[in-house]
C-alpha cells in the first residue's frame, strides 16, 4: 500500500505537484493503473488542459470506475477538481459525478480577463489549511459553481470555490504547488486529514 500517490496520465502538472509534496518531506508515488490508485491511502488527481481529453485519458487507463469506487482521500487539483463534478460546459463533457454541480466558463469582463491567471485573495475558508486573506495562484478558464461542498472561496466575476471538500473528496481550483506558503499549508492539511 502506498501512503501518497499521484495519478500520472502523461499530461499536466504531475511533476510540480510531486515536488511540492517533496518540499514537505513526503514522497509521492506516480501511479497509472487502477489497482495502484485504489491501494493508495491518499490519491491526487492533477490536471491541466481540456476536460474531454482528461476524461478520455482516465477512461483509457481504466480509472473512471476506480475513482468512483474510492472511499479513501482523493484530492483533485485545478482540472482534477473540476473532474470531481457532474459535468462541464467545456464541450458538454460528462465528468466523474462525485460532487453535485456543473463546471462553467468564466465570463470575461473589464479587469477580469479569461483565463483567470494570477494571485487571488481567499475571502472565506473552512478548515482546509488556508486563512482568509491568503493569496493563492490560479490558472483556469472554467470554474465550478459555488455550492455546499465549497470550503474556501474567491470572487472572480462570480463566487468561485477555491477549495471544495465533501467527505473523502478534496479539490483545489488554485494551484497549491505554485502558491507558496498558503499552498504548502493546504497540502499539509490534506496530508493530515
Amino acid at each position: 500500500m502506498t501512503a501518497l500517490a499521484i495519478l500520472d496520465l502523461g499530461y499536466g502538472n504531475t511533476e510540480s505537484i510531486r515536488l511540492a509534496f517533496a518540499r514537505l518531506g513526503v514522497e509521492a508515488a506516480l501511479v497509472r493503473d487502477p489497482a495502484a490508485a485504489e491501494a493508495a491511502d491518499r490519491l491526487v488527481l492533477p490536471g491541466v488542459g481540456a476536460a474531454g481529453y482528461a476524461m478520455e485519458r482516465l477512461s483509457e487507463a481504466g480509472l473512471v470506475d476506480a475513482l468512483k469506487r474510492r472511499t479513501k482521500l482523493l484530492l483533485g487539483i485545478c482540472l482534477g477538481m473540476q473532474m470531481l463534478f457532474d459535468g462541464s460546459d467545456e464541450g458538454d463533457t460528462p465528468l466523474l459525478g462525485l460532487i453535485a454541480g456543473r463546471v462553467r466558463a468564466l465570463a470575461p469582463a473589464p479587469g477580469l480577463p479569461v483565463p483567470h491567471m494570477g494571485w487571488t485573495r481567499i475571502e472565506q475558508t473552512n478548515g482546509v489549511g488556508l486563512a482568509e486573506g491568503d493569496h493563492v495562484y490560479f490558472a483556469h478558464g472554467f470554474a465550478c459553481d459555488d455550492g455546499p461542498a465549497t470550503a474556501a472561496c474567491v470572487t472572480y466575476g462570480r463566487p468561485i470555490p477555491a477549495v471544495v471538500r465533501q467527505e473523502h473528496l478534496w479539490g483545489a481550483q488554485f494551484h497549491p504547488e505554485r502558491s507558496s506558503a498558503p499552498g504548502a499549508a493546504f497540502l499539509t492539511a490534506f496530508l493530515r486529514a
